[in-house]
């Protein structure tokens, strides 16, 4: 992997790339450290504390949410806007016709994706902005006061800034944008978070197995991530003017993790939202109503009942795994291009037999990466319960999971850069 960095690095063209996605990562970090007003940091830091759910939303805002910065919603919105085009594109016909005209269809459903991120970010930044004034992080004010607008328009102004850098970097830089982000995010806290542990008298004794569990979960991604299975087949002869072209034998290869880290996204936002929505009555007049937001809080969080909470949330993820996955792979339009491309499963009849097959090898390929992925997810907390000290440490499975899914990426990305050079330098 470093051969294949310093090796690109000499190449000035791919060298200008690297370098300018450095910089815009740099610009990125630097808007992390610029706070909105009136904070108060021991109430931000207890508040984090006290709630490992808003730790997970926080690596996906890259870092900014734990520090009340203007940029502290993140890329959320715009990945939830993402989301939601995706999955409207598999219940409106007319989105799924301009996602496959080319280049001018991606290019509008892009369009429509930047346009529903404002109302998003408008509405989580009120949400964040009075989750943050409940508990005495920000002070309290009116919806329609000037402080609680202009904090709006920062958040979501900050969104959009970071919307643009992301896509710099995937228009002039190396790889996705977006992902890129949420990478520097994760990788310039783990100095804050490994700090205080390595601080204690004992710290030493507590960072190495989790190093070790690290380099474990490490491997154990790269061979997920990378796992696929690989379903022959067969084309036959066809006749195309005067020449005949004979039979060929491909792969069809089906991901044991297609959806990615879509499904976490969903778990995490569904479960934020019953202990957002139960903070507003936990002060009713309403005894039951009262109690009941009250229990919400409390259980929902992360921090109390970790049985249920750690319990729900792998329920979720696997949930939401089957169910971003047969949005992503649809075995009905795959069977129907196989047959009318001539292609067919070796033992399968085309038609309704092969989509039937398909679906049955995609169900059991996902099971495996549902049940792997909701492991990661509540990874965090077992390693919690095993390792004492590292309440506070948020870098769980999902963090190395992002890491690893964008080093591989962005490796693949400068391994068919540097082949892309040599077939250009053989035909020259």
């Amino acid at each position: 992997m470093i051969e294949t960095v310093v090796t690109a690095f000499r190449a000035p063209d791919i060298r200008r790339k690297l370098l300018f996605t450095l910089g815009i990562l740099l610009i990125f970090r630097a808007l992390t450290n610029v706070p909105i007003p009136n904070v108060n940091t021991a109430a931000l830091t207890n508040l984090f504390t006290d709630n490992p759910l808003l730790g997970i939303l926080n690596i996906f805002s890259g870092g900014g949410l734990a520090a009340a910065s203007i940029i502290g919603l993140g890329v959320n919105p715009y990945i939830n806007a993402s989301i939601i085009m995706q999955l409207m594109r598999g219940v409106i016909p007319s989105l799924e016709e301009l996602s496959r005209e080319g280049e001018y269809g991606r290019n509008k459903i892009n369009q429509y994706t930047r346009v529903l991120t404002i109302p998003l970010a408008l509405a989580q930044g009120y949400g964040i902005s009075v989750l943050l004034s409940a508990n005495g992080v920000i002070p309290a004010n009116d919806l329609f006061s000037i402080e609680t607008i202009s904090l709006l328009l920062s958040f979501t102004a900050g969104t959009i800034l970071l919307m643009w850098l992301g896509e710099l970097i995937s228009e002039r830089g190396l790889g996705n944008g977006i992902s890129f982000i949420i990478f520097a995010g994760i990788v310039g806290s783990i100095p804050q978070q490994i700090g205080p542990i390595l601080s204690a008298p004992d710290g030493l004794a507590r960072i190495i197995p989790f190093i070790i569990l690290g380099v474990v979960v490490i491997a154990a991604i790269v061979f997920i991530n990378e796992g696929q299975r690989r379903i022959p087949v067969q084309y036959a002869s066809r006749v195309r003017g005067r020449r005949m072209y004979q039979g060929q034998t491909q792969y069809l290869p089906l991901k044991v993790t297609m959806a990615g880290v879509i499904p976490i996204i969903f778990a995490v936002s569904i479960l934020l939202f019953p202990a957002q929505i139960a903070a507003y009555f936990t002060t009713s007049d309403i005894p039951w109503v009262r109690d009941t937001a009250t229990w919400i809080s409390q259980n929902l969080n992360g921090s109390n009942n970790l049985l249920l909470y750690g319990g729900l949330y792998f329920v979720l993820v696997v949930f939401f795994t089957y169910f971003y996955t047969a949005f992503q792979f649809r075995p009905d339009q795959t069977a129907d291009y196989l047959r009318k491309n001539g292609g067919f499963i070796p033992g399968i009849r085309p038609g309704k037999p092969t989509e039937e097959f398909l679906a049955r090898v995609t169900n059991r390929i996902t099971l495996g990466g549902a049940l792997f992925l909701g492991f990661i997810a509540v990874l965090p907390y077992i390693v919690t319960a095993i390792i004492p000290g590292t309440n506070n440490l948020q870098l769980g499975g999902t963090s190395i999971l992002i890491i690893v899914s964008v080093v591989v990426e962005t490796m693949k990305q400068l391994e068919a850069q540097m082949m892309m050079r040599h077939y250009e330098g053989f035909m020259r």
